[in-house]
């Protein structure tokens, strides 16, 4: 089974992209959603955040994201220190969804695939792109922040044009193409991909 990443900066709409495969059958592994989990749960990664940014981290054994994010956003070391508590279990726990599944290929839909290390294991890359000013206006209506909120997230990330450089193919949700056909097309190319390395 293939296994392929799916990723972009944010507002490039790739969770969107990504519900579009699973309508069509395809497994899809959400890397937040996982992530949010296993920092709620797993009693290790519990500790470790707590060791490191307070026992303020967690509130009635949630996390205390207004807190944590307040801390990582002003400060790259403290956010590379969360990562590193949270990266390699979110990777082992895809590893093992990524062994469960069946069929000729399987989506893990994240946000840090290059950053993280974790696109070393794929063997296909998807990167989702959009205009820059497309995805401000995104960001700004679902989050409900300014326009510099906005920005200082993005200027956290890798650069765009360097992370898309890096994907196998791209899908351009710029609201002037439709998604859709091009989800079908490299569905069709993944199947037809599958079929030749079986």
């Amino acid at each position: 089974m293939l296994k392929v990443g799916i990723t972009g900066g944010i507002g490039t709409g790739k969770t969107v992209v990504a519900k579009i495969f699973e309508t069509l059958g395809v497994p899809v592994y959400y890397a937040d959603s996982a992530a949010k989990e296993i920092i709620n749960t797993n009693p290790t990664v519990k500790e470790n955040i707590i060791a490191q940014f307070g026992p303020e981290s967690y509130v009635q054994g949630k996390l205390n994201t207004p807190y944590i994010s307040n801390i990582v956003f002003k400060d790259k070391d403290k956010l590379q220190t969360l990562n590193k508590i949270t990266h390699p279990v979110v990777i082992e726990h895809s590893r093992n969804w990524l062994l469960q599944q069946r069929g000729n290929y399987a989506l893990k839909e994240a946000a840090l695939l290059f950053e993280s290390g974790s696109y070393k294991e794929l063997d296909i890359i998807i990167g989702i792109t959009a205009p820059l000013e497309t995805r401000i206006e995104r960001v700004m209506q679902r989050d409900n922040i300014t326009r510099e909120a906005v920005l200082d997230k993005m200027g956290k990330q890798m650069d765009e044009e360097e992370k898309m450089n890096k994907c196998d193919y791209l899908i351009y949700n710029d609201d002037t193409q439709l998604v859709i056909p091009q989800v079908l097309e490299l569905n069709t190319i993944l199947h037809s991909k599958n079929t030749a390395t079986t």
